[in-house]
């Protein structure tokens, strides 16, 4: 029988790639707020997926962006922090979104992160919902080129989803799931969060 795998996962993407709403379709209820509105994730917040084999802890963080407040940099220094105490780092990239500079910034800042680390990174291809199959496919291309350029040779895995849609949704627990050590359990069961009610 596998060992059982507890460990914990980060989600980073720019503000609104579906980080937090991503968070609450694995949980499986509401632990994170989520709007269209940037920065409406302003810490860390913990989602809890309890599985048979697993227990996976989902790190969903404010969106890494170039700053132009106070406010804005403490929470990339969050982000940044967060990623080197994570076992798997999920970077989230929107399926309707051509890749750009933000991403570019981000996929730099991963790298260095995991490298440092040896922490493997997940690409997500979040919202493919809300596109053609074709345009999933070029933000594919696109998502496995940006890590050659910023001197990752490939992401450990690229998973495209949909939240909304509960679109492969396992395929991405899974994924994680494989990327952490075993040990037991960190949280009892039938906690979803850390967050106070």
């Amino acid at each position: 029988m596998p060992a059982f795998r507890s460990g914990f996962a980060c989600l980073v993407g720019r503000p609104n790639v579906g980080k937090s709403t991503l968070t609450n379709a694995l949980v499986g209820a509401k632990v994170a707020i989520t709007s269209d509105r940037p920065q409406t994730t302003r810490r860390v917040i913990r989602g809890i997926v309890h599985r048979a084999d697993a227990q996976l802890i989902l790190v969903d963080t404010p969106g890494l962006h170039k700053p132009r407040t106070l406010l804005g940099e403490r929470l990339d220094s969050l982000v940044r922090a967060t990623l080197t105490e994570v076992d798997v780092i999920g970077f989230c990239v929107p399926a309707g979104d051509p890749v750009g500079p933000g991403d570019r910034m981000l996929a730099k800042e991963i790298s260095v992160a995991s490298k440092a680390g040896s922490t493997p990174v997940v690409a997500i291809v979040t919202k493919t919902d809300q596109v053609s199959p074709e345009q999933v496919l070029a933000q594919l291309t696109a998502v496995a080129q940006l890590a050659r350029v910023n001197g990752l040779e490939d992401w450990a895995d690229v998973v495209p989803v949909s939240a909304v849609k509960d679109f492969q949704l396992d395929v991405l627990a899974d994924v994680l799931v494989s990327h952490l050590p075993p040990g037991p359990a960190l949280y009892p069961d039938g906690e979803l969060t850390d967050e106070p009610e």
